[in-house]
């Protein structure tokens, strides 16, 4: 990282972000073209989960090449000034990178879903077997990651 000021290193603060965040971004590679997409999540122990239909293009591109990076961001606020070089914005961001794997047995889904609905609420909840055969887990070991704040 270029301004190693803003860095932020502290594994529990990474995380905080992470938990503290609503919507990651995922970025594949579709060939030779990069594709990314803002996705629900959850995190726990090392691990990003998203839910996904079990078709797509996400899905096909995973399938051709594991690897993926991620970005969550909170903007905390904009930094007003009379000239547009002093406007600023206050962040904290997470990037990082991983392998994803593609998750279809039910005992696994269950699991990663109750990952991703306990990043949104303290509720629990049961599935629809309907909708459980519908659904894959999109499950990211994280391999590297980085947090940032201004």
């Amino acid at each position: 990282m270029r301004r190693k000021e803003k860095e932020i290193t502290d594994l529990k603060e990474i995380e905080k972000i992470l938990q503290e965040s609503t919507v990651c971004r995922l970025a594949m590679v579709d060939e030779d073209k990069p594709y990314m997409v803002p996705l629900n999540f959850g995190y726990r122990d090392g691990y990003l989960f998203f839910h996904s239909a079990k078709e797509g293009r996400k899905i096909d591109v995973i399938q051709k090449n594991p690897n993926v990076c991620f970005e969550v961001d909170q903007l905390i606020k904009f930094k007003k000034a009379k000239t547009a070089c002093d406007w600023g914005v206050e962040y904290n961001s997470v990037i990082g990178s991983g392998r994803a794997q593609l998750l279809d047995k039910l005992d696994e889904k269950i699991v990663a879903l109750n990952v991703i609905m306990s990043h949104y609420s303290d509720r629990t909840f049961d599935y629809p077997d309907e909708a459980l055969e519908k659904t894959l887990v999109i499950k990211v070991q994280i391999e590297r990651m980085t947090g940032k704040q201004s």
